[in-house]
């Protein structure tokens, strides 16, 4: 195919339709990697066929009504399938009656909004390992190739393809269900799901490794499957507690590189430069989830008590006009609900910003002397501009430097080995 528009335009409709067309197919065939291969059939369709006859007025109904015949061609081919080719058949011949009668056919989202939420919970199963969870849902859900996964997380493309092809095999070895929990068992598994979207966009926000400071795409894959899930579960407070997160967070990323690509913390970004659509965003959602909290007569979740951070520094119009004493508050609270070293350590900055910075370092030391952090490069990080802000400096440019070594991101080593030069040792 050489029609140039033709080839974005299909691009763009497989990275939006695609989650909901595998998502569809699973429900059928009830095997998400045949699925994929259904969707990637009737995507080779496409590239043969619109060049010529042109791009369909609704391109994701065309794109499943073509999936859904390859699938009775292959259900036809398996008798203990007879009943449900039978089924499948018919929902075919509705859906194109429909395409028939209808002016522009039918929106495939609205038929088919439930398979896509089964599907996120079953790409983010807790039977799947970290990494499969990841991987998967950007496959499925986010509509990355695997290289595009592979190149995000500086990983070869087939560590990925393994990843991919063990969680698939997980799920049919484990027969995990295609359907959406309910009850007591939704509040844990969501809380996987929410994590995975936690994971992608944090990987994309501050990359753990290679020369890059951020990786933008991986953090607009996340915000995009943010506000899917979001609509998909509009009544769940902590979904919106996250995509409030996301969105106050993406709102500083013009902000947070410089013209060498090189990173600026958050008191010294230029604060014209955050997007004030997406803190409206943020703040609306954040709004959304506080009230659906209530509503339920239940605690903010740790999502939406991050994004209650990120909303107070983002209505401060300078960094003195910051109200510390409200954000170390809220720290203290999400280190009560949601315990963990790094919220702690998080908590230790919030503090010294308050109160000073000895009442700062005394939470970094207690938590330096458990051991919980060792080995995490932010952990020195932190003690060392503490120390360096009482005077230690000896000290603090020890610690800076073992924070330089400990990083795998080369953007964040340069700057804290030039922040250890800056400290003068012997004054």
């Amino acid at each position: 195919m050489t029609d140039e528009p033709t080839r974005r335009a299909i691009d763009a409709v497989w990275r939006i339709e695609s989650p909901r067309l595998i998502a569809g197919l699973t429900r059928m065939v009830r095997d998400i990697g045949t699925a994929e291969e259904l969707a990637q059939d009737a995507l080779v369709a496409a590239m043969e066929q619109w060049p010529d006859a042109g791009v369909p007025r609704n391109p994701g109904a065309w794109l499943m009504l073509t999936a859904k015949r390859r699938a009775i061609d292959l259900l036809r081919r398996n008798e203990t399938y007879a009943r449900k080719l039978q089924i499948v058949g018919h929902e075919l011949e509705t859906e194109q009656r429909i395409q028939d009668t209808v002016p522009g056919g039918v929106d495939p989202a609205r038929a088919i909004e439930d398979d896509l939420l089964r599907m996120v919970f079953t790409a983010c199963h807790p039977a799947l390992s970290r990494e499969a969870r990841v991987a998967i849902t950007l496959r499925l859900l986010g509509g990355l190739t695997t290289d595009e996964i592979a190149r995000a997380f500086l990983v070869p493309e087939s560590t990925v393809a393994q990843r991919i092809v063990r969680a698939k095999r997980t799920i049919a070895t484990k027969q995990i269900p295609y359907e959406v929990p309910h009850g007591a068992e939704l509040a844990e598994r969501l809380t996987s799901v929410l994590e995975v979207v936690y994971l992608i966009f944090n990987e994309g926000y501050a990359a753990t490794s290679g020369a890059d400071w951020m990786r933008l795409d991986l953090c607009e894959d996340a915000l995009r499957l943010g506000r899917v899930i979001a609509g998909l579960m509009p009544d769940e407070p902590e979904v919106h507690g996250l995509v409030a997160l996301l969105e106050l967070q993406a709102s500083r990323s013009r902000a947070r590189t410089g013209s060498a690509n090189t990173p600026i913390m958050l008191l010294d970004q230029d604060r014209s430069r955050w997007d004030q659509l997406l803190i409206h965003r943020g703040l609306a959602a954040l709004a959304r989830s506080g009230a659906l909290s209530r509503a339920r007569g239940v605690a903010a979740g740790p999502y939406a008590l991050q994004a209650g951070i990120a909303a107070t520094h983002a209505m401060a119009r300078t960094p003195e006009k910051t109200d510390w004493i409200r954000i170390a508050g809220l720290y203290a609270v999400l280190a009560n609900r949601a315990p963990s070293p790094v919220v702690e350590l998080n908590r230790a900055v919030a503090v010294a910003m308050a109160y000073g910075p000895a009442a700062g370092l005394e939470l970094a030391d207690t938590l330096a002397a458990s051991g919980a952090l060792n080995g995490y490069h932010l952990l020195p990080s932190v003690r060392g501009h503490l120390l360096a802000e009482l005077g230690r400096n000896a000290e603090a440019r020890t610690e800076l430097e073992q924070a330089a070594a400990l990083t795998g991101n080369g953007a964040e080593r340069a700057l804290l080995l030039e922040r250890a030069t800056a400290v003068d040792p012997n004054s």
